[in-house]
């Protein structure tokens, strides 16, 4: 028995069914290469789901939280406050889209960033009413569940959701939607189902993650913010895996020329430490009581000595280039790909910057999803030593995530694995039917 089927016989004995593993345990890794417990290679193409932006185990956040380490690891902010949080609070500020007075509060995970941004919109504003998308995901807690834009696997089973969170339909040229047909569908749901003097917040992903990397139209996020402004409503740019430099500019919303009131962040932020942050117009932010946001472990000095080495890597590295690089390699690889006969299956290349995305369609002409023969394009990788991982509300879109850090020499190793595991797998489905 490999060291993997142990462990995987192991961790069927105790780890929770809920949670969802694929079968690949690390035992190291470095940049954009990760090595499981039997010493196999694999270029990692997920990056921990857009957390390893700066590459697995980057050397100068290695240092800064090794240095951090050496002097405490933990206080509680709340009890004895440091400077790194504070200096980490002052650097989002200035970087984040808008020229207005901003503020910021540190966290753990995405979804309690999502969490708290609700919790001051709704502090500001008076008011309740909070919108989200279809084919959104913003966590599974209870408010970040019923916030998602997809039942299957984060709301099934799980009973009532909170009140008062409605879904509009996001845009998605592909399949029909444009930015004029979401807008109208968010102004039916004024007209029909909440008034929007009621709604606190709308808050939207620039480019979707888990609902398959749609990227929401410039004029649709200009249209956002003006509504906002027209209605006292607060919009919230969940910036949790699309940010952090992984769409060529630090954050997505800069490419549509917009500013959100309150920016969610978390994955990219401290490079595999766990840190999450909400960052906005300072009233709004201010607007929560004192003691009502925060938590034990929020801002964690390591974390947040991550958080600071990652923002100085950025900058030093161009890593909003790379970024651009990376994608348009990839995304000429794959268009080229699609144009090949026998590569009808590849209905659409997506994306920006280094959050590129494919996805797979029985025939492109009904552009009916392929959720199939995604998971056999994704197991076919992972036996190649490629780690890629599947998105979309059908389940039928391969997601590409690469270490900004990674050398081209491995984008275009993965990218003959990639080509390779599609005809591979649309080889083994046409055999089978």
């Amino acid at each position: 028995m490999s060291h993997t089927e142990e462990l995987k016989n192991r961790r069927d004995t105790a780890v929770a069914n809920g949670v969802s593993t694929r079968g690949i345990y690390a035992a190291k890794a470095m940049n954009a290469e990760l090595w499981d417990v039997d010493g196999k290679r694999f270029i990692d193409f997920a990056a921990g789901i857009a957390v390893n932006n700066t590459g697995h185990r980057h050397p100068k956040l290695m240092a800064a939280v090794a240095a951090q380490a050496e002097l405490f690891a933990h206080t509680c902010f709340h009890v004895a406050p440091y400077e790194g949080y504070v200096k980490l609070a002052e650097r989002l500020n200035s970087s984040t889209p808008g020229a207005f007075e901003k503020k910021t509060m540190l966290v753990t995970t995405g979804a309690e960033a999502v969490e708290n941004a609700a919790k001051m919109a709704r502090a500001y504003t008076g008011r309740s009413g909070v919108i989200a998308f279809s084919g959104a995901f913003h966590g599974r807690t209870l408010m970040g569940m019923a916030l998602c834009g997809k039942v299957t696997p984060y709301k099934k089973a799980f009973g009532t959701m909170p009140s008062e969170v409605y879904h509009a339909a996001f845009p998605n040229t592909y399949h029909g939607v444009t930015s004029d047909i979401s807008l109208a569908c968010l102004d039916e749901l004024f007209r029909s189902t909440i008034d929007p003097q009621r709604v606190a917040a709308i808050i939207i992903e620039p480019v979707q993650g888990e609902g398959g990397f749609n990227t929401a139209p410039a004029e649709f996020l200009r249209g956002l913010r003006a509504i906002c402004d027209t209605y006292g409503i607060v919009l919230i740019a969940d910036e949790v895996q699309a940010g952090m430099a992984r769409t060529g500019k630090l954050f997505a919303m800069e490419h549509a020329g917009v500013a959100a009131d309150l920016v969610t962040m978390a994955k990219g932020l401290a490079g595999g430490f766990p840190l999450s942050a909400v960052t906005g117009r300072a009233e709004i932010v201010d607007a929560a009581p004192a003691g009502g946001i925060g938590g034990t472990y929020a801002g964690n000095p390591l974390a947040v000595a991550a958080a600071n080495a990652v923002l100085d890597v950025i900058e030093e590295e161009k890593l909003c280039a790379r970024a651009e690089e990376i994608g348009a390699r990839i995304s000429q690889r794959l268009k080229t790909l699609s144009e090949r006969q026998g590569m009808e299956s590849i209905g659409d290349v997506r994306g920006l910057g280094a959050m590129i995305a494919f996805e797979l369609v029985s025939d492109r002409s009904s552009r009916t999803p392929d959720a199939t023969l995604t998971q056999a394009i994704v197991t076919e990788a992972e036996g190649r030593g490629l780690i890629i991982l599947p998105c979309g509300t059908y389940g039928n879109v391969v997601r590409l995530l690469p270490p900004l850090t990674t050398p081209m020499e491995q984008v275009d190793e993965a990218l003959d694995i990639i080509e390779a595991s599609i005809e591979a797998a649309i080889n083994k489905m046409a055999q089978a039917a």
